[in-house]
């Protein structure tokens, strides 16, 4: 399956390659164009019908993760995060280092040797380590360099009713929805972007809009999920299950109106489950995207995925699937000069 592909590869911000790579050969002979700029983005056309509007639909390809720092006279690796990761993950949890993908832990002195003030709050950061079963320096050396990247080790699993538990799901759901619209639309142009380093900046959303300069954009995501026991609705920023989730607002863009009661309609129109995003937190390449040039109306739709940044996310196939509905129906659309 091609999310279990995505999500099982490696690309943290700003060492996006094997994504890409990925990416490019599922998209070859599905696409007009294809060009990687110098930051390492994939922009994609699809040429159909000639259209007086110019739309771009992207996915940043990005995950979060680790990058090493140091490496001690033990042959314990020290690292940085890249992107927000809640530190209190961290502990015990297995990743890959290097291009090699040598096996690690992150490890951290037991509780039992820990003072009590410890217990109650999360290990700093230079308390963390990451253990590959080096005997020295040296010997770490022979696998791992300083300025390698590290991505989470956490395999695709499908299980209870209809779930997928993996890493990167954001934003590797959202690559893997663009890639179905490259190769199942006919007859109706539009730019695929698949961006670099959302993660720690919206890095790469900039150029490439200002290169593709579309009139309107549509953002693909994976975001946060909370849907806690006893707790308000209004409160919870989207849920599993209740359809793809369509932005109201975030801390980047406050999303146009009528492009997103367009949407409405449309999902409405074809029976297709939808929810708000309800939450303001966070942000996505829309950040860049509407401000670039001139300027372009966005939107953002997501699949809800639990425990977001973390090396164990969760979404549900029946999201996926009618995001994949919502999409078509948009593009369809969009194809009729009515969108």
């Amino acid at each position: 399956m091609l999310l279990k592909l995505l999500t099982e590869s490696s690309g943290v911000s700003g060492n996006e390659k094997e994504v890409r790579d990925l990416i490019m050969d599922e998209i070859r002979g599905y696409s007009d164009s294809i060009k990687i700029d110098r930051l390492g983005n994939i922009i994609a056309y699809k040429k159909g019908l000639n259209s007086s509007q110019k739309l771009m639909i992207t996915a940043h390809m990005d995950e979060v993760g680790l990058l090493i720092t140091d490496i001690d006279s033990s042959g314990l690796l020290k690292f940085i995060t890249v992107g927000g990761i809640d530190k209190r993950i961290l502990v015990s949890k297995s990743v890959h280092v290097g291009k090699d993908k040598v096996y690690g832990v992150i490890g951290a002195k037991p509780i039992h040797l820990q003072k009590k003030k410890e217990w109650i709050n999360a290990l700093d950061m230079d308390d963390l380590y990451i253990d590959i079963g080096a005997t020295s320096k040296e010997d770490a050396e022979k696998y791992v360099n300083i300025g390698d990247y590290a991505s989470f080790q956490s395999d695709y699993i499908e299980f209870g009713d209809n779930l997928i538990k993996a890493k990167a799901l954001d934003n590797r759901v959202g690559c893997s929805l663009l890639i179905d619209l490259i190769k199942e639309i006919k007859d109706i142009s539009f730019y695929a972007v698949f961006t670099v380093m959302e993660e720690v900046g919206l890095v790469g959303a900039g150029p490439a809009a200002y290169e593709v300069n579309p009139d309107m954009a549509i953002v693909l995501e994976g975001t946060l999920c909370y849907e806690m026991p006893n707790m308000d609705s209004h409160l919870m920023p989207t849920q599993i299950g209740k359809g793809p989730a369509i932005s109201l607002a975030d801390r980047t863009t406050v999303y146009n109106p009528q492009f997103r009661k367009r949407i409405e309609e449309i999902a409405k129109s074809n029976q297709i489950p939808y929810q708000y995003r309800k939450s303001s937190m966070g942000g996505n390449d829309s950040g860049k995207i509407h401000t670039a040039k001139t300027g372009s109306i966005t939107t953002c739709i997501s699949v809800p995925c639990r425990y977001i940044h973390s090396p164990n996310s969760v979404m549900s196939i029946k999201d996926y699937e009618n995001t994949q509905k919502l999409l078509r129906a948009i593009l369809t659309e969009y194809g009729k000069g009515v969108l």
